[in-house]
C-alpha cells in the first residue's frame, strides 16, 4: 500500500524529483573541457555533418527516448495537464533506465491539439533515438501517432496502445496452446475501445483473429457502424453482426479481453462461454471479474490480469523498455506491427523455458512450470531484457527498418551485462522475505525511524513488527508521527508477564559467568536483552536492535543471549552492495576488529554463504595491500594463511589472495599481470584483513554516493539477529529485515 505522505516524502526529497543528468566522461580538467566543448565538439560535428548517422557514434542519441504527454489522461487523475504530468514521465524515465538501460527526457507539452503536438515533436526529432507517447487522450493521442509515423524517421511507440497489448498477445498465445485450440478458430469479444483497446484489437488480428471473429464492445454497447459516436480508429473495428450487448456476446465466446472498468463481467458470463474459455481482465485498478471470481466460476478458465498480485500478470513492464531497447540498439526507422508480434512471442516462449531459480525462491511459491498460473514469464525475470529486446532487434531487420545489423549472440551477452546482476537483488529479496511471515521484535519501538519502518513493513507484506519498549511513549510517538499501527503488538518489558520466565532463562544461561540472579533482572530490563529473549524463547522469529543505543551494547545482547550458531567460532558481519554494473559482499566490516587467519577464513565461508542466499555464486577475494607474495608482513602473511585455510574447508568455492582491490575487480588488469590466479571472473565476495580496512571501504563508497547498501548484516549468530547504526533510514531497516530472513 503506498500512502500519500510516503509518495510525497518520496518525491519531495532534498533533490526534489527521481531524475538527474550525469556525464560520461570525464570533464574536470581544462583540457577536457575542451575536449567536450570548444574546440573538441566542433570535429564529431563535422563528422555528423557530413553523414547523420555519426551521431549514434558520438553523441547519446542512440539511447535516448523522449516520454511525451500532455497531460491529457493521467492515470487515476484524468485531464491534469502537463505540469501535473511531470511526475508519470520522470516515473517512466526511472523505470527505462532501470529496466533496460535507456537514457530519457521527460517531455511535458503545453499542447492539446494532435497537430500542435505532432509538429512539436517533429521539431525535436534530431535530439532523440526514440519517442514514448503516453498519458494523452483519445482520439488525439492516435491521430498523434499516425502523424509521427508519416513524419518521423525514428521509432514511435504509443505506450498506452502497444505496452498492454503485447503482453495480452503473448498470454493469448500460450493460453490457446493449453486449450488446444488455433488462433484462427476462436471468437473474441473485446471490451473496451479506448486507446488500450484499440491497441490490443489491433495486435490480436495481426495475430490471426479472423476480423469477423473479434467482436469489440464499449459503455455505449457494440461497436457498430451505424453508430454516430465513434472516432474513426473505432470504425475500423466496428462489425455489424455483433449481438447489442456483452452478456450476449460472451455466450459461446472463447475468449475476452477487457480494457474497460471493473466488474462488468460477472461469473454468469464467464459460465456462458465456450469450452476451455480465456478471460483476460486487463482493466485497472480493479479488472472487469476478479481473478478469484473468474476462477471459481467454472473449473476450466484460464485468466489473467492486470493486477501483479495475481498470477499471468499483463503489465506493461514486460514490453515497453524492451521493445524500445531494441528498437534504438538496431537504429530502427520505426517499430512495425511485426516488431510488436516478435515481442509477444518471445514473452510466450519464455514463460514455456525452465524458471531460473533465483525467480522461483523470490515468490516463494514453488515451482513455477508453464501451464494455467504461468502463462507469462515474472517481471523480475532476468532474460526478459536479453530475449525479447533481441526477438524485437531481429525483426526489424527482417522488416526493414534497421540500419544497423546485429551479431546475435554477441548482442545476446551485451544485453546480459548490461545492467549487471543487481537490478533485482532487493526487489527479489522482498518477495522471498514475505513468504516466511516472521516476526520481527524491534528493540527501540518508540524510535521514529523503527515506527516509519514498521509500517514499510506491514505495507510490503515482508515482516509483522513487534514493537518493544515504553507502552506510553511508542503509543505517544505513533500519535505523534500519525501513523497507523493499529494491530502491531507492542511489548513492555517492565509490564510483560512474559518478563519472569525470561529472567529465570537468561540467568541460567548466564549464571556459570558471574551473573546473579539480580543483575539477571536488571540485564533484562534493557530493551535489546528483551528482544534477544524473545527471539530465543520463540516468541519473536528475528530481532533488530540498535537505532537508538549503542552498537556495543546491543551487540553484547546478541552475543549473550542469542550466541553462535553452532560450529562457528565468531559472529561477523557483511554488507550487500550494490553498484550500477556489480553486487559485491563486503566483509567484516562491522564486528571483528583483527580477526586471526582462521577467523578471518570463517568470515569469508560465511560471507560466501551470505552471496548464495541473495543469488550470486560466490568468487571470494582475500584482500591485502599486496598481490600474491609481492610483500611479507604480518597482515599480508595472515590473509595468506587464511586463503589456505578456506581452500582446505571448501574445496569447490572459487577463492584466491592475498590480493589488492584492482586485482579483485578488474579482470583485464588480472589477466595482464595474474593470468594463473584462481578467479575465474571478477570478484564479488571481498574479504577485508581487519576492521579499519572494511570500515574505511564501505564508508568511502556511502560518501560518494556510488552504491545501496544494505547491512551490517550479522552471520554466524544462533538465531536471526540483526543490527543497526547511526543515521539509518527507514528504508534501511526495511532492507535490512529482508535480507536477514532471507539470509536465516
Amino acid at each position: 500500500m503506498i500512502r500519500k505522505e510516503d509518495a510525497l516524502a518520496y518525491h519531495g526529497s532534498e533533490r526534489p524529483g527521481k531524475i538527474e543528468v550525469r556525464p560520461t566522461t570525464a570533464c574536470l580538467t581544462p583540457r577536457e573541457m575542451r575536449l567536450a566543448y570548444l574546440p573538441g565538439a566542433s570535429y564529431p560535428a563535422r563528422e555528423i555533418a557530413d553523414d547523420g548517422a555519426a551521431a549514434f557514434r558520438y553523441t547519446a542519441r542512440g539511447n535516448l527516448v523522449a516520454v511525451v504527454s500532455n497531460g491529457t489522461a493521467v492515470p487515476g487523475l484524468g485531464d491534469v495537464g502537463p505540469l501535473a504530468a511531470k511526475p508519470m514521465g520522470e516515473g517512466m524515465a526511472v523505470l527505462l533506465k532501470r529496466l533496460a538501460d535507456l537514457d530519457v527526457f521527460d517531455l511535458e507539452v503545453a499542447a492539446r491539439s494532435a497537430q500542435e503536438l505532432a509538429e512539436t515533436i517533429v521539431r525535436l526529432e534530431p535530439t532523440f533515438g526514440a519517442i514514448n507517447l503516453k498519458d494523452i487522450r483519445a482520439p488525439e493521442g492516435l491521430e498523434l501517432y499516425d502523424l509521427l509515423l508519416e513524419r518521423l524517421h525514428i521509432p514511435v511507440l504509443h505506450e498506452n496502445l502497444h505496452g498492454t497489448a503485447v503482453v495480452a498477445a503473448a498470454a493469448l498465445i500460450n493460453a490457446l496452446d493449453l486449450v488446444d485450440k488455433r488462433i484462427d478458430a476462436v471468437r473474441v469479444v473485446l471490451c473496451g475501445a479506448g486507446t488500450v483497446g484499440t491497441g490490443c484489437a489491433r495486435l490480436l488480428l495481426q495475430l490471426g483473429i479472423p476480423s469477423d471473429a473479434l467482436w469489440v464492445y464499449d459503455a455505449h454497447g457494440a461497436v457498430r457502424t451505424d453508430r454516430a459516436d465513434l472516432y474513426p480508429f473505432q470504425r475500423a473495428l466496428a462489425r455489424d453482426d455483433a449481438p447489442p450487448s456483452l452478456a450476449e456476446a460472451l455466450r459461446g465466446a472463447d475468449v475476452f479481453v477487457g480494457a474497460s472498468a471493473a466488474n462488468v463481467v460477472t461469473p454468469e458470463m464467464v459460465r456462458a462461454m465456450a469450452r476451455y474459455p480465456i478471460v483476460l481482465a486487463l482493466a485497472t485498478p480493479d479488472p472487469e471479474i476478479d481473478y478469484e471470481a473468474a476462477r471459481a466460476s467454472r473449473h476450466d478458465v484460464l485468466v489473467a490480469t492486470a493486477l501483479d498480485q495475481n498470477p499471468n500478470a499483463v503489465v506493461d513492464l514486460l514490453s515497453v523498455p524492451y521493445v524500445l531497447r531494441g528498437a534504438l540498439d538496431v537504429h530502427a526507422t520505426r517499430i512495425t506491427p511485426g516488431m510488436l508480434l516478435a515481442a509477444a512471442r518471445s514473452l510466450a516462449e519464455l514463460a514455456r523455458e525452465d524458471v531460473p531459480e533465483e525467480v522461483e525462491r523470490a515468490y516463494g511459491r514453488g515451482r513455477f512450470a508453464f501451464g494455467p498460473e504461468y502463462l507469462l514469464p515474472k517481471p523480475i525475470d532476468p532474460r526478459v531484457l536479453e530475449r525479447e529486446s533481441l526477438a524485437v532487434a531481429r525483426q526489424a531487420e527482417i522488416d526493414g527498418v534497421a540500419t544497423r545489423t546485429l551479431e546475435p549472440e554477441s548482442y545476446r551477452d551485451s544485453l546480459a551485462v548490461r545492467l549487471g546482476p543487481g537490478r533485482d537483488i532487493l526487489r527479489g529479496l522482498i518477495l522471498r522475505a514475505r513468504q516466511a511471515k516472521f516476526r520481527v521484535a524491534l528493540s527501540e519501538g518508540s524510535n521514529e525511524t523503527i515506527l516509519r519502518a514498521s509500517r514499510l513493513l506491514l505495507d510490503e507484506g515482508i515482516a509483522s513488527p513487534i514493537l518493544v519498549g515504553n507502552e506510553a511513549e511508542i503509543r505517544d510517538a505513533i500519535d505523534r508521527l500519525r501513523l497507523d499501527l493499529g494491530g502491531v503488538p507492542v511489548v513492555d518489558p517492565a509490564r510483560s508477564p512474559r518478563f519472569p520466565d525470561y529472567v529465570e532463562a537468561y540467568w541460567a544461561m548466564r549464571r556459570r559467568r558471574g551473573v546473579m540472579r539480580a543483575s539477571a533482572e536488571r540485564r533484562l530490563r534493557a530493551r535489546s536483552a528483551f528482544a534477544a529473549m524473545m527471539v530465543a524463547s520463540g516468541d519473536a522469529d528475528m530481532m533488530v536492535a540498535g537505532v537508538g543505543t549503542h552498537y556495543a551494547e546491543s551487540l553484547r545482547s546478541i552475543f549473550e543471549v542469542i550466541g553462535m550458531a553452532p560450529g562457528i567460532r565468531r559472529i561477523a558481519g557483511h554488507y550487500l552492495v550494490l553498484l550500477p554494473k556489480r553486487v559485491l559482499v563486503l566483509a567484516d566490516c562491522a564486528v571483528n576488529v583483527d580477526p586471526a587467519p582462521v577467523d578471518l577464513a570463517e568470515i569469508a565461508l560465511l560471507a560466501a554463504r551470505a552471496a548464495r542466499a541473495v543469488g550470486l555464486e560466490p568468487k571470494v577475494a582475500m584482500l591485502s595491500f599486496s598481490n600474491f607474495g609481492s610483500v611479507d608482513h604480518p597482515s599480508t602473511l595472515k590473509v595468506r594463511e587464511a586463503t589456505e585455510i578456506v581452500r582446505a574447508r571448501a574445496s569447490e568455492l572459487v577463492v584466491d589472495g592475498e590480493m589488492q582491490i584492482l586485482t579483485a575487480l578488474d579482470g583485464a588488469f588480472r589477466r595482464e599481470y595474474f593470468p594463473w590466479s584462481a578467479l575465474d571472473g571478477d570478484a564479488n565476495v571481498l574479504v577485508f584483513p581487519n576492521l579499519e580496512a572494511g570500515n574505511l571501504a564501505l564508508q568511502m563508497l556511502q560518501s560518494l554516493g556510488a552504491a545501496t547498501v544494505v547491512g551490517p548484516s550479522l552471520m554466524g549468530t544462533r538465531l536471526p539477529a540483526q543490527l543497526l547504526q547511526y543515521g539509518v533510514t527507514a528504508e534501511d531497516v526495511v532492507n535490512l529485515v529482508a535480507i536477514g530472513i532471507v539470509q536465516r
